[in-house]
């Protein structure tokens, strides 16, 4: 693939009201594997932000009363032009953020549904009509679009995350504003020139690539135009962003870390079970809030459970991720190589035992290796913080109450997975995990038909499914007289 033509396609200026602009200053984006420079971007200012918003709000009225069908059309050629353009779109996410190509397919197809699966919910939009219990006149409700939004997304899916809040946005009525991560703005960057060619009307959508996010956020938080905020990231800069758009009282929506722990039960098929925590664990390199962060494997089969998870952790390579031989790609920078390194440390320091990888291989790029550590005890700050890397800590448990108690025993509430032959503990099981989403032998959970989001501190909100749209619609209540 000729990364050099795909990379000079891309635009790098800033994105604003539908057409490239440039910025008065620039940064640069690195690849992680060698943490050399592959482009350099407009660097947004608050200035610029307030340009994207005057825009947004320019066609707000007019994009609102679009027809349903007609959004819903637009939305339908935008998910067409990115299966067309998968190979191209995936390369690139590889090169800004690390992951393997195949892995970054993956995330093309899952991030393009979004589009397809909004595209069929705009025209399904409703509301009702009923005459008021007291005889007196009707209740009239209907659902309208919030205003124009501002989505903050993370480096780990560059695509997915954006089209997970653009297609109910778009779909709902709604104009936004993305700010992709400083990581990895050219997939979002590549992606909104092709909306516009796909028939987005100008202003809808802009894009703001900027290394100092403050201002920006700033700037469209405090301006009493924007009506809702969506993001989806760390629980700390989440919680900042709340109280910083308390003031305006702005509609939110969080979708903040995630602590998953993956359970298997003593009646398991270890086997599947295994297969499933490969999914779980080592989907885009264990660089997901959904990802399996600790291991509670019951007892009577821990040593055949972690002895075959071992074996198959060893088979990931690590390498460049357009290197076809390449099973696992680079963490995405040094900052997360270090974190990782830490958590790992710490666990073999408190008793921990590394059962395969554990060590970074150094020389170029932010490389570390899939790593299965046995024995962690309870005190081990990886069963405790969010890892964010190919590592599967594992402990133990006796009986279902005690796994249980283990899996609850965080700030988090993101994902859970449960491994059991029995449908009446499955059942019993995830209706007690304290989690938004729960697999139930299964190691991936994201579906576009599907509401996606946490409880506890992993934040509110719901994107995907039926449910997802609701954040971007507002409820009129309209009474009328006999």
């Amino acid at each position: 693939m000729d990364t050099t033509a795909l990379l000079k396609s891309v635009p790098t200026g800033l994105w604003i009201g539908g057409e490239e602009r440039q910025a008065k200053s620039t940064f640069n984006v690195l690849d992680p594997s060698d943490d050399q420079v592959i482009a350099t971007v407009g660097d947004a200012t608050a200035e610029d932000a307030i340009a994207a918003l005057d825009a947004a709000c320019a066609v707000q009225a007019e994009w609102a009363a679009t027809p349903a069908r007609k959004r819903g059309e637009i939305l339908r050629s935008v998910f067409e032009a990115i299966t067309d353009s998968a190979d191209d779109i995936a390369a690139l996410m590889t090169l800004e953020m690390g992951k393997v190509f195949a892995e970054s397919k993956g995330e093309v197809t899952y991030g393009a549904e979004f589009f397809r699966w909004f595209a069929e919910e705009a025209v399904r939009i409703g509301g009702r009509y009923t005459p008021s219990p007291a005889g007196t006149g009707r209740i009239i409700v209907t659902k309208q679009p919030v205003g124009p939004c501002y989505a903050i997304t993370p480096w780990n899916f560059p695509l997915a995350m954006g089209t997970r809040k653009m297609g109910p946005a778009f779909a709902a009525g709604c104009t936004m504003i993305v700010k992709p991560a400083q990581e990895t703005p050219l997939t979002m960057l590549y992606l909104a020139k092709l909306m516009a060619d796909a028939g987005l009307p100008k202003g809808v959508l802009s894009v703001l690539p900027t290394s100092s996010p403050g201002p920006v956020t700033e700037a469209l938080v405090d301006d009493g135009r924007l009506r809702k905020l969506t993001f989806t990231g760390s629980t700390g800069v989440g919680k900042a962003l709340v109280k910083q758009s308390a003031d305006k009282l702005l509609r939110t929506s969080m979708e903040l870390g995630g602590n998953a722990p993956f359970i298997v039960f003593d009646d398991a098929d270890v086997d599947a079970a295994v297969e499933g925590a490969l999914l779980a664990k080592m989907r885009n390199g264990g660089e997901a809030c959904t990802a399996a962060n600790r291991f509670h494997v019951a007892n009577a089969v821990r040593e055949e459970f972690t002895e075959k998870l071992v074996k198959r952790m060893s088979e990931y390579t690590l390498g460049k991720g357009l290197d076809e031989s390449s099973k696992l790609g680079p963490l995405i920078n040094s900052k997360q190589l270090q974190k990782v390194t830490e958590l790992v440390s710490d666990a073999v320091s408190r008793g921990a035992t590394v059962a395969v990888g554990g060590v970074a291989p150094g020389g170029p790029g932010n490389f570390y290796p899939a790593t299965v550590l046995a024995d962690v005890p309870a005190d081990a700050r990886i069963l405790k913080e969010e890892v964010f890397g190919p590592v599967a800590p594992i402990t133990g448990f006796d009986t279902e109450d005690e796994g249980v108690a283990a899996a609850n025993d965080t700030e988090y509430g993101l994902a859970a997975y449960v491994y059991t032959q029995s449908l009446d503990r499955a059942l019993r099981v995830a209706e007690a995990i304290e989690s938004g989403m729960v697999g139930v032998n299964r190691g991936v959970i994201s579906d576009a038909a599907a509401p996606f989001g946490g409880i506890k501190e992993s934040g509110f909100g719901r994107e995907g499914g039926t449910e997802g749209i609701e954040e971007y619609l507002d409820t009129k209540y309209i009474a009328l007289t006999n």
